[in-house]
């Protein structure tokens, strides 16, 4: 039997699931029998398929072995795209993680131990047999692993706020001379879901019509879509006034969007970039366009904490 250690930071998103590179959405269903179509993961007798269904939203995280599932998914696909598998080979995984920062300080601990799981796992994932042992796992605020992706930029200024649009939560975040400030930090539940699902229930009672996330998604950035001008104009005004709610929400939470730098990340931000490039709410900002950046955020602040010996 043969080790090799590898570091995989993941991002445990409420709408998508985040390697370095992989992407994929937090959902998945079990079964006791093998698939038929797609890839799959079989582990401790039992088969699991990713699906575009999202797992609602779970502030803890740790409450069951969803996420855990989902880790070995991500964890699969990173050893594929980076390694030859290698028969009676032990994969010694370390994890870089992270939470949301109003979270950070109550959960970090038991999302930590959470992965670190005693022994071996073994399990299958498209039709290989990988043997992984998780020996550690590390925990960082997500946003400040983000903003780290892109620290030349912010470099300069004495006060950052990052903003993450997220699925099911906006997650802000204060640097103070590129440092983390947890006494000014919050996650509302104000993500993307949120205007997802009026849109979705607004079409429905004035259009009988049906629309689907992603159906949104094209209308919100512009592109060809098979829906009347009306159903066009709603979304756009919808997500106008979303945009302006949730502003005015930071506002009211006494973070001043017109001073500093103002660092936009998620998925969320980048749907939205074009009405949040247009508001006058705003004074400098930048956004992170990589949705892996929290990833690889993660694995940037885990060399530095190897580095100084911690």
């Amino acid at each position: 039997m043969t080790y090799q250690k590898i570091t995989i930071p993941l991002d445990h998103g409420n709408r998508n699931m985040k390697t370095a590179e992989e992407v994929f959405t937090s959902g998945l269903v079990e079964s006791d029998l093998k698939p038929v179509l797609g890839e799959y993961l079989q582990y401790n007798g039992k088969y699991y398929s990713l699906t575009g269904e999202r797992i609602p939203y779970m502030r803890d995280k740790t409450l069951d072995d969803r996420f855990f599932i989902l880790t070995l998914f991500g964890i699969g696909k990173e050893l594929e795209r980076r390694t030859q598998p290698q028969k009676d080979t032990i994969y010694q995984v370390e994890l870089p993680v992270g939470l949301p920062p109003k979270h950070y300080g109550a959960l970090f601990e038991k999302f930590g131990q959470y992965f670190v799981r005693p022994g071996v796992q073994r399990f299958t994932f498209n039709k290989r047999e990988y043997l992984v042992q998780i020996t550690k796992a590390a925990v960082f605020p997500q946003d400040y692993a983000a903003a780290m992706t892109i620290y030349p930029q912010i470099a300069a200024y004495n006060r950052v706020v990052t903003v993450d649009i997220g699925g099911f939560t906006l997650d802000y975040l204060l640097l103070r001379e590129g440092r983390p400030d947890l006494s000014v930090c919050d996650s509302l539940e104000k993500g993307v879901i949120t205007l997802y699902n009026r849109i979705i229930s607004r079409v429905s009672s004035d259009f009988d019509m049906l629309l689907e996330d992603t159906d949104i998604d094209t209308i919100i950035l512009g592109k060809n879509s098979d829906y009347s001008d009306s159903v066009i104009r709603l979304v756009k005004q919808m997500t106008k006034q979303y945009v302006d709610d949730f502003l005015g929400a930071l506002r009211e939470r006494g973070i001043d969007l017109k001073t500093g730098c103002i660092v936009f990340i998620g998925g969320g931000a980048k749907l939205l970039r074009e009405y949040l490039e247009n508001t006058d709410k705003i004074g400098k900002c930048v956004f992170v366009e990589d949705i892996c950046a929290n990833a690889k955020g993660y694995e940037i602040l885990y060399q530095v904490q190897k580095k100084s010996g911690r």
